[in-house]
């Protein structure tokens, strides 16, 4: 009779083990499954910002490059290899600005937007304003002589 009771348990607890892998092995899938959906959403969510923002992503890239690398120390070794390389990449920043700068000026020039155009157009918006005020005042002072005139 105690062949027949071990038997048992060992199956029970062979049925337990089976259930217990089963489930551990589900909940693994679900968690692969679900890690896989937030990471494809997440590389969405990741190209929409860089599509609708580009300049916006590059410039954080840029300061985040700049705040690791003033983190981590540099070697003489570094310094040595890196400070042409450095040099290089500063001065294509700069001739990048400046050509962005010239561009710029450029588009605006065409349009029309210059300081030139800019304080003539403010000039002649605010000699509107005060002749329109002059003109108010004008017209407030003729109302007033006029009801003061007014029999009553």
């Amino acid at each position: 009779m105690t062949d027949n009771r071990t038997s048992t348990d060992h199956e029970t607890l062979r049925d337990r083990a089976t259930h217990a892998y089963d489930n551990a092995l589900a909940r693994a899938e679900d968690a692969a499954t679900s890690t896989k959906e937030h990471l494809r959403e997440a590389a969405h969510q990741t190209g929409d910002v860089v599509q609708d923002n580009p300049l916006g992503v590059l410039v954080g890239g840029l300061a985040v490059g700049a705040l690791v690398g003033a983190l981590v120390p540099r070697s003489a070794r570094e310094k040595e290899l890196l400070a042409p390389v450095g040099k290089r990449v500063g001065a294509a920043a700069l001739a990048a600005l400046a050509a962005a700068k010239d561009v710029g000026r450029s588009e605006l020039d065409e349009l029309g937007l210059t300081k030139d155009a800019a304080r003539n157009q403010a000039k002649s918006l605010f000699q509107g304003v005060a002749k329109a005020a002059s003109h108010a005042g004008t017209a407030a002072a003729q109302a007033g002589r006029e009801q003061i005139k007014a029999p009553q």
